[in-house]
């Protein structure tokens, strides 16, 4: 394993693209009142990609010399920020994503500049078919979950954090970067925090892979909340969660839907399914600490069809 480094995260601070970073953190007394308890929201949906993967890819990709095409698998979003962030210097991306990835998502990988290739029954399968393309000459294969600069650009959520001291940060797993890079900021500077990690009980991969702590797949990973259903775990995103990780715990479908109907009635706010994951685990699960927080890290909740 490549470690994480909170030295890295505080560099990727002054690195990761402003409009990134800074985001929203606050409480809603209705919210709070309806979980009993304050809840602080780290918004993460006010950007042009309308998820924090833009903070990782940010980082990853300064460090990159150019002349490589960028390949990568994606759902959606890390497609998004990868296409976002080679862009702006002018470096190709390939994006692979499952046959059934939402359709939404894939006109948004395209509108910044991606070319999105179709392959598969799930995201991990595109992502084998990713690997095979990434083999010709001048292509990169970049993997969310194991590059540590995109864990530690994710991971600048941590240091906006800090400062709240809260009791536990609900943070919703997918591949595992995102509370990889978080978790070693805040042990190193907030030791304090309980730091929990939510999957969806349809795709229990990383769940599993903590508990055993080494990477165990699934056979399927069905779930609404495409962003967090992985089945075939990261290693070193796995071993990320080991160290950095107190606790991680499952929600049920219906739970999910409840958590996007309450954070829409009390706030306003319409996200996708993976980015409620904390509230829902609120919903389900007897979590200690008066003060929690979690981060809402995406609102790419778009139809099919559009």
């Amino acid at each position: 394993m490549v470690a994480l480094s909170p030295a890295n995260i505080a560099e990727a601070v002054q690195l990761v693209e402003p409009v990134f970073r800074n985001t929203p953190q606050f409480h809603d007394p209705v919210l709070d009142q309806r979980l009993g308890r304050e809840l602080v929201l780290k918004v993460e949906t006010l950007n042009p990609l309308g998820s924090f993967k833009g903070r990782g890819a940010s980082y990853f990709v300064r460090g990159l010399e150019a002349g490589k095409e960028i390949v990568c698998a994606s759902a959606g979003n890390f497609g998004q920020g990868i296409a976002y962030a080679a862009a702006a210097r002018g470096i190709p991306v390939t994006v692979f994503t499952a046959e059934n990835a939402n359709a939404g998502k894939i006109a948004r990988m395209r509108s910044f500049g991606a070319n999105v290739r179709q392959a598969g029954a799930d995201f991990d399968v595109a992502k084998d078919a990713a690997r095979e393309y990434a083999e010709g000459e001048g292509r990169l294969f970049v993997e969310d979950g194991e590059a540590p600069a995109i864990a530690e650009g994710a991971g600048t959520i941590g240091v906006e954090l800090a400062p709240l001291d809260l009791d536990t940060l609900l943070v919703p797993v997918g591949n595992g970067a995102l509370i990889g890079g978080i978790g070693c900021y805040l042990k190193a500077h907030a030791p304090r925090t309980r730091i929990v990690g939510v999957c969806a009980a349809g795709a229990p991969a990383m769940l599993y892979s903590w508990r055993d702590r080494t990477p165990v797949a699934t056979e399927s990973a069905r779930t609404m909340a495409d962003g967090i259903a992985v089945r075939v775990p990261v290693p070193a995103a796995v071993e990320w969660t080991v160290e950095y990780v107190d606790d991680m715990l499952a929600v049920e479908e219906a739970t999910i839907e409840h958590a996007m109907r309450l954070l829409r009635e009390t706030t306003g706010q319409l996200v996708e399914p993976s980015a409620v994951a904390g509230i829902a685990a609120l919903l389900q699960h007897d979590i200690p600490g008066e003060r929690v927080g979690t981060i809402i890290t995406g609102r790419n909740y778009l139809a099919e069809t559009s």
